[in-house]
C-alpha cells in the first residue's frame, strides 16, 4: 500500500484517485510547520530560511516573509502550540524588528498575511496578546491602510488588513475606506464570468484564484455580509466552473503564468467555493482536484530533505522565478491548506473522490473573457491551454505562447510561436473569438507584420493556421509546437499549408507579394501508441480565399476562414 505524508496509507476506497485524505493534509501541514521552525530567530520574529536572498526587498523583508507566510499555514491549521510561537514573534516583531510597510513595499503583502491569520485565529492568538503587543500589532498594521499598493492584486491587502482593524476597532473609519477603495478599484478590472484581469491589460493567471477571488470572498465571509458574499461568492462559483479545468490527471497545474513556485496554493479557490457555499463542484470533486495537486508536487520533489519548500516547480528550477521571488516565498503555497478550516465532518472531507469532467471523455472547453480554449483527452489525462489573449506587458514567454499544459514548461527556443522574420514577439493580443474546438487572435510584431491566428481542436490534435499580413515579400516564416523536455509526452508537427519541414526548430515557409495563410497539424500526447497524425484529420486549404476545411475522424467538419483581423467558424456534426 503506497503511502503519504508522514507514512500515512493511503485511503483508496474513500480517495480513489489520489488515496489521500484529511489526514494527509494534515500531516503535510505539520511537516512544512516543524520544518521551518530551525529557521526562526530567538524572538521568532523572522524566519531566515536558507537561500540566496536575491528578491528585491532584502534579507529583513525575506525574514518577515518567512514569518507572515507560514503563520497563515499555523491559522489554517489552527496549531495552537505554533500559533504560540507565532505570538511570541508578533511582540518582537511589532517592537521595532520587521520593517515598516511604506508605499508598494513588500511587507505590504506580507502585512495581508498577518493579518488574516489574525482574523481567523483570533480567539486562539489576538484574543490572548497582551494590550500592549496588541496596541503596537494595530499600529505597525495600520500603516498598511494608507500605503499605496501596486495596481493589481495588491489593491487587496489593504483591504485584508483593513477587515481585521475594522473587527477589532481600530481606525474604524481609515479601516473601512481602505476596504471600500481596494474593492472599487478590482471592479475596473472585472471582465465577467468570473475573471478578472491582475490589472491593468490582458494577464489572467493563477492570480484570479489565489488572490482577486481569495482576499473578497474570505473578507465578505468573515465579515458575515450576505451582499458582499453573494456577489463575490457568485463570481467565485462561476470562476470555478473554468477554473477545475485547468488541472491535468495527474493532478498538475497549468504551467501557464507568473509566480508558480507557489504550487498548491492553486488549490485555495477551490477550498474557499466549498468553504462558502459558492461552487459548482461537488465534495468529492472539490477533494480530487485539490489532493491531486498536493500529491502532485510532494511526490515530485517539491518538499526537500530537509522538509522545505524550494524555489522551483518539481524541485528547485529558477526558470519560474520573479525578481521578487526570495527563500520564503514558496509558503504562499500555504493558501492550499485553506481546506483544513472546514471541519473533519465535513462532507468535502467525507464524500467519495469523484473524477474530473475531463476523466469520464474528451472536452473542448471555450473560456470567454481570457480568450483560452482548454482541450483535454481523457486516455492521458492531459491539459492543453491554447492562449488567445492572455499577455503580460513585457514578451514573457508564460503569457504570451500560443499554448500551454500540464506536463510541458515554456522553452528559450520559442516553443508554441509563430515567428515572422526573426521577430518572435506576440504583444497587443487581440482576442477574435472562443468556442466550441475553436479559438483564434491577432497580434502585431515589433516589425509591425500582423499575424491573424486560429487553432481547431479536437481530441489530442491541433490544426494551427496562421495568416500574415503587412510583411515584405520573401519573409521568413516559422511556425513551432510543443517542446515536451522530460515530460514523457510525444509531441508531433507537420507541414500542411505553406510550410516545410524543418529540424527541431519547427517548420518554415516564406511570405507571398499579399497575405499569406501558413497551415501545420500538431499533437501533444502521452498516450503510447496514438492514432496516426494524418489519420485524425483530413484538411483542405483553398488557395485564394484564406478558407480551411476540417473533416475531422469521428465525422465533424469545420470550416474557417481568416481574415486580416477576423475570423469566421462553422461546424457540422454528422447527422445532424
Amino acid at each position: 500500500m503506497s503511502a503519504g505524508p508522514a507514512g500515512i496509507p493511503e485511503d483508496r476506497a474513500l480517495s480513489p484517485h489520489t488515496g489521500y485524505t484529511r489526514a494527509h493534509w494534515e500531516a503535510a501541514a505539520d511537516s512544512l510547520l516543524a520544518a521551518v521552525e530551525p529557521y526562526a530567530t530567538e524572538d521568532r520574529a523572522l524566519y531566515h530560511l536558507p537561500g540566496e536572498h536575491t528578491s528585491w526587498s532584502g534579507r529583513l523583508s525575506d525574514g518577515l516573509e518567512g514569518y507572515a507566510r507560514t503563520l497563515m499555514l499555523a491559522a489554517f491549521r489552527r496549531d495552537e502550540k505554533a500559533l504560540e510561537r507565532y505570538a511570541e514573534g508578533l511582540a518582537a516583531g511589532t517592537a521595532g524588528i520587521w520593517p515598516r510597510i511604506e508605499d508598494r513595499s513588500q511587507p505590504l503583502v506580507e502585512a495581508a498575511s498577518i493579518a488574516l491569520a489574525l482574523r481567523l485565529t483570533r480567539p486562539l492568538l489576538w484574543d490572548r496578546l497582551d494590550d500592549g503587543v496588541r496596541q503596537r500589532a494595530a499600529a505597525w498594521l495600520g500603516d498598511a491602510l494608507t500605503a499605496e499598493p501596486w495596481p493589481c492584486n495588491w489593491e487587496l491587502f489593504p483591504v485584508t488588513v483593513g477587515g481585521f482593524l475594522e473587527d477589532i476597532g481600530y481606525e474604524p473609519t481609515l479601516s473601512r475606506a481602505a476596504i471600500d477603495r481596494g474593492l472599487d478599484r478590482i471592479e475596473q478590472w472585472y471582465v465577467g464570468d468570473g475573471w478578472y484581469t491582475d490589472g491593468d491589460g490582458r494577464a489572467f493567471d493563477y492570480y484570479n484564484g489565489w488572490a482577486m477571488h481569495l482576499y473578497p470572498v474570505l473578507h465578505a465571509w468573515l465579515a458575515d455580509d450576505e451582499r458582499l458574499l453573494d456577489l463575490y461568492g457568485g463570481r467565485l462559483s462561476a470562476h470555478l466552473a473554468d477554473y477545475a479545468r485547468l488541472f491535468g490527471g495527474d493532478g498538475a497545474p497549468m504551467h501557464q503564468g507568473r509566480s508558480l513556485t507557489y504550487r498548491f496554493a492553486t488549490t485555495a479557490p477551490l477550498w474557499l467555493g466549498a468553504l462558502t457555499g459558492r461552487t459548482p463542484l461537488s465534495p468529492g470533486g472539490t477533494r480530487r482536484l485539490g489532493s491531486g495537486a498536493l500529491k502532485y508536487f510532494l511526490d515530485r520533489g517539491a518538499v526537500d530533505g530537509h522538509g522545505l519548500l524550494t524555489l522551483g516547480w518539481h524541485g528547485p528550477d529558477s526558470a519560474v522565478l520573479q525578481g521578487y521571488s526570495g527563500p520564503a516565498s514558496p509558503y504562499w503555497a500555504s493558501k492550499g491548506f485553506l481546506g483544513l478550516l472546514l471541519p473533519p465532518d465535513h462532507e468535502v472531507w467525507t464524500a467519495t473522490e469523484e473524477p474530473r469532467p475531463a476523466d469520464r471523455a474528451d472536452e473542448s472547453h471555450p473560456i470567454g473573457p481570457p480568450n483560452w480554449l482548454l482541450q483535454s483527452t481523457s486516455s492521458d489525462g492531459l491539459v492543453r491551454l491554447h492562449n488567445h489573449g492572455s499577455e503580460d506587458v513585457r514578451y514573457d514567454p508564460y503569457y504570451t505562447r500560443l499554448a500551454y499544459s500540464t506536463v510541458t514548461t515554456p522553452s528559450t527556443s520559442y516553443d508554441n510561436s509563430v515567428i515572422v522574420g526573426d521577430d518572435p514577439s506576440r504583444t497587443g493580443i487581440e482576442p477574435l473569438g472562443v468556442g466550441e474546438g475553436w479559438v483564434a487572435s491577432r497580434h502585431t510584431t515589433a516589425s509591425g507584420a500582423r499575424v491573424t491566428s486560429l487553432v481547431l481542436a479536437e481530441g489530442a490534435v491541433e490544426v494551427r493556421a496562421f495568416r500574415v499580413s503587412a510583411a515584405p515579400e520573401g519573409t521568413a516564416v516559422r511556425v513551432t509546437g510543443w517542446a515536451t523536455g522530460e515530460s514523457g509526452a510525444q509531441a508531433e508537427l507537420r507541414p500542411i499549408h505553406g510550410l516545410l519541414s524543418a529540424s527541431s526548430d519547427g517548420l518554415t515557409g516564406v511570405t507571398a507579394a499579399t497575405d499569406t495563410v501558413f497551415v501545420a497539424l500538431a499533437r501533444l500526447t502521452a498516450e503510447p501508441d496514438p492514432v496516426p497524425l494524418e489519420e485524425s484529420v483530413t484538411l483542405t486549404v483553398v488557395d485564394g480565399t484564406n478558407e480551411i476545411h476540417a473533416c475531422w475522424s469521428g465525422g465533424r467538419e469545420v470550416r474557417a476562414r481568416l481574415d486580416d483581423g477576423a475570423v469566421t467558424v462553422g461546424t457540422e456534426r454528422p447527422g445532424v
